[in-house]
């Protein structure tokens, strides 16, 4: 196991010790009032919610979800970097998934309505639950006009929904590229469903998903 991978388990096993046994709260967020016409068969989209083994398990198993993948979006183009390399939290990069869908099946909105429903909490600047720093941000990353649109007007739709006593911190950031995380943190969720974060953090998200959503909710994973 490479050095960067023992440092994941390690720091999450002591973030859920040290944690309160609760997720974000779940809410039903509205239907997306506008949402982005779709511009080919297979469409992507990004979002950054905290770590990314929630997100990403999340997103997995949603109906119309061809594929979820862990990496980094946010950062500089020219910059390479690494799960250790973000973790310092001065690179730019927030953790974040890339997904393919099948727009026929799920539309961006309703990965939006989903992200904030059972996912993130917008509320919360620079960190998610036991999740400190600006590499857990929450943030929408646009692929086109369309998905930029959207997601300005779901956000505004958002802070006047008055789900949430805070302020929305979310922001609609430019899209730079997105890295793959390393093959350690891909389909965490699935493969390690025992993991001490994964059962404190992830998997409330993933029940809440199947009671919120049950006609999106698919049983087998998305990879």
């Amino acid at each position: 196991m490479r050095r960067s991978d023992r440092l994941a388990l390690i720091c999450a096993a002591a973030l859920s010790a040290a944690a309160p046994a609760h997720a974000e709260r779940a809410v039903l967020a509205p239907i997306a009032t506008i949402d982005a016409a779709p511009t080919r068969k297979l469409e992507t989209a990004v979002f950054a919610g905290g770590c990314y083994w929630g997100v990403e398990g999340v997103f997995s198993h949603v109906k119309g979800v061809h594929l979820a993948v862990a990496g980094f979006a946010g950062g500089p183009r020219s910059m390479r970097v690494d799960y250790a390399r973000v973790s310092n939290g001065d690179t730019g990069y927030a953790e974040a998934v890339r997904v393919t869908y099948d727009p026929a099946q799920v539309s961006y909105g309703t990965l939006l309505r989903i992200f904030f429903s059972v996912v993130t909490d917008p509320t919360t600047l620079n960190y998610q639950q036991p999740d400190h720093g600006t590499q857990y941000r929450s943030a929408l990353f646009p692929l086109n006009p369309e998905q930029a649109r959207a997601a300005d007007a779901y956000l505004t739709q958002l802070g006047k929904s008055g789900l949430w006593r805070d302020p929305i911190v979310t922001k609609v950031e430019r899209f730079t590229g997105f890295q793959d995380a390393d093959a350690f943190h891909q389909d965490f969720l699935r493969r390690n469903p025992r993991h001490p974060y994964i059962q404190r953090w992830d998997m409330p998200k993933l029940a809440a998903l199947k009671a919120m959503f049950p006609a999106l909710y698919s049983e087998k994973a998305a990879r």
